[in-house]
């Protein structure tokens, strides 16, 4: 059965239609969201079929063999014309009135819907899922293989529909619809050689800590004491004794007992000169030191006399 003028059969709507985008008409504000607007021949033709609502279309390019869907908005466009989002004519590579057709179709509701955004800006906004749940609002359907557009404080994100279930084409009208985000596409996985290079600095950092500890300690209670009258105390312990002490244990673990003697003798002379110099030193210090003289005290009425004359 056939209805007069369309040529549509009664279980099927499939027509031709030039498409243009919503700049053509001054509704770019309709550019968010995937609903087209056709002629009124087809709300008449539409009214006499049996058709669930709300009402889904396919849209097939035969020339790149592209398809995409879409829902409907309004029927407003002049005959044989069709208005739909430019970016939906780009994802079906068709160009200002490109032929079109389109069809009924009818979708399942998605339980699981799976999207990659183009850059790593999207990520950027504090909550993406919330953004693309409002935007979504706008969107009848999906289908695998589409690069959607989204609007967020006036900047626009392209996002790939890469996965849907249970289906290619899903309707997202009133139903629970999961969302998964893939890596974005300029995003960059940390190279090996990042890896090495922070294990190198851990080595560099370790290496350079095990020098530190391998360095000269601080030895407490080196210095040369002193007693209150000036002369040095003669069995003071100063950095030479623990530097022989060192040099002794060496020689002996090589076995050279003989000049540990020796070299034990000549350390202990050269200790004993040097406490005689540093006494003579302090002796010829406290001749030189005069003992200050307290200074006179304040005595008063000691100036001069002076008499005032009549």
């Amino acid at each position: 059965m056939f209805f007069g003028g369309y040529g549509f059969p009664a279980t099927l709507f499939e027509q031709s239609y030039q498409c243009y985008p919503f700049s053509f008409i001054d509704k770019a504000h309709l550019e968010i969201g995937d609903k087209v607007i056709l002629p009124d021949s087809a709300l008449k033709c539409l009214a006499l079929l049996q058709v669930d609502y709300p009402m889904f279309f396919e849209i097939y390019n035969a020339t790149t063999e592209r398809k995409s869907h879409c829902g409907v908005l309004e029927f407003t466009a002049e005959e044989g014309m069709l208005y739909m989002p430019y970016w939906m004519m780009q994802n079906m590579l068709l160009q200002e009135g490109d032929t079109v057709s389109v069809k009924m179709a009818t979708l399942p509701k998605g339980t699981y819907v799976k999207l990659q955004p183009h850059t790593k800006d999207f990520l950027d906004i504090s909550d993406p899922k919330a953004v693309l749940e409002k935007v979504l609002r706008n969107f009848s359907c999906l289908t695998v293989g589409d690069s959607i557009m989204v609007s967020h404080n006036e900047k626009y994100y392209y996002i790939d529909v890469i996965e849907a279930k249970p289906s290619s084409a899903i309707s997202i009208i009133e139903t629970d619809c999961e969302v998964d985000f893939a890596p974005p596409l300029d995003w960059k996985q940390p190279t090996k050689g990042s890896t090495t290079s922070s294990a190198d600095l851990s080595t560099t950092i370790i290496s350079q800590e095990a020098k530190d500890e391998a360095g000269p300690k601080f030895i407490p209670f080196t210095g040369v004491g002193r007693r209150v009258d000036g002369k040095t105390v003669q069995n003071s312990a100063g950095p030479v004794s623990a530097s022989r002490s060192t040099k002794s244990t060496f020689q002996t673990t090589s076995g050279n007992s003989s000049g540990l003697r020796s070299m034990s003798s000549a350390a202990a002379k050269r200790t004993s000169d040097s406490n005689d110099a540093q006494e003579k030193a302090s002796a010829m210090n406290l001749g030189r030191d005069e003992v200050p003289k307290e200074p006179s005290k304040f005595q008063p009425f000691t100036g001069k006399r002076y008499v005032l004359k009549g």
